[in-house]
């Protein structure tokens, strides 16, 4: 078993772990403050399908560890294609049939470079 916690995480295998885009570096905006894109690689997707025959009192805690799994499904397909940032990133869910949801994080894949290379991206 391995001791990667994303691993632990994800439902299914998108490639080995490589971690090129760390969590900050994912916006709902469409740019990065002190940021510029230097190349966009395309949409990325992470998708979990859930069924919620539990009870309702985890059913929170289940929502969410689905969100955080669609979300970590999507930073492993960027790193795939060698993005170093998410941008537009989305949730959307559909239920697929009574009590079964599929829960989808999408974004851009992008490079970006500091605008200021010398200054740190807190200035």
């Amino acid at each position: 078993m391995s001791s990667d916690p994303l691993q632990q995480r994800v439902p299914y295998s998108v490639s080995p772990p490589r971690y090129s885009v760390s969590h900050h570096m994912v916006t709902t905006a469409f740019e990065l403050p002190n940021y510029r894109v230097v190349q966009n690689l395309g949409v990325v997707r992470g998708i979990v399908v859930r069924s919620r025959n539990i009870f309702a009192t985890v059913w929170t805690k289940l929502c969410e560890q689905t969100r955080a799994d669609a979300f970590d499904i999507m930073i492993q397909h960027a790193t795939e294609l060698g993005a170093n940032a998410v941008i537009g990133a989305r949730y959307d869910t559909t239920e697929l049939s009574q009590g079964v949801t599929e829960v989808l994080a999408y974004g851009t894949a992008v490079i970006v470079e500091p605008q200021n290379p010398g200054e740190s991206f807190r200035s």
